[in-house]
């Protein structure tokens, strides 16, 4: 999977992550706190570890999660001020922090527990570095190439061939997990 180009056209922006290639170095970590200049305490990506199995027969392997931009935003409906919009020509979603009054409804909302919240009480969360008019660092940095974005329909291939499965949830996330 080559790492995707951000068009100027009306498309779903999403990430594709390959955990057979995770190395949990945390680089997209540290790439986006750094790039973000993100307070102390605040992770717009995370990495987990995942674990499946019973001893003696137990597989461990890793999770690289931000927000997942999904097509039909939860946090995005219950946000009563409107500070939080997808946009309609790449659907990433992003925050006003203008218009956001720190209710933490969509947090609630959110079925993946994404928003987080600084010390002047106000939602952050990854932007796909759109406020940086970049390609997002998270994947640029991965130096194994284990996380990477691009457009959905690109995404829709891996998807026909077996390879890969959209993340499950009723939000349709724009995030494709490469199977195992």
């Amino acid at each position: 999977m080559q790492r995707g180009t951000i068009l100027a056209m009306s498309q779903q922006f999403g990430f594709y992550f390959n955990a057979d290639r995770c190395v949990q170095c945390r680089t997209c970590e540290l790439a986006c706190k750094s790039i973000h200049n993100i307070e102390a305490g605040i992770k717009w990506r995370r990495v987990f570890d995942t674990w499946k199995g019973q001893y003696p027969t137990v597989t461990r392997s890793f999770l690289s999660l931000s927000c997942l931009h999904c097509a039909d935003p939860a946090c995005m409906k219950a946000c009563a001020p409107g500070a939080i919009i997808r946009r309609s020509e790449d659907g990433i979603v992003v925050v006003d922090t203008d218009k956001c009054n720190g209710c933490r409804d969509c947090f609630a909302a959110c079925p993946y527990g994404i928003p987080q919240f600084g010390k002047d009480g106000l939602m952050q969360k990854c932007d796909f570095c759109f406020s940086l008019s970049q390609e997002p660092v998270c994947a640029s940095s991965c130096p194994a190439e284990a996380l990477n974005y691009g457009t959905m329909e690109e995404f829709a291939k891996q998807i026909a061939l077996g390879v890969a499965t959209r993340y499950p949830g009723k939000t349709l996330p724009s995030f494709i997990v490469k199977k195992s």
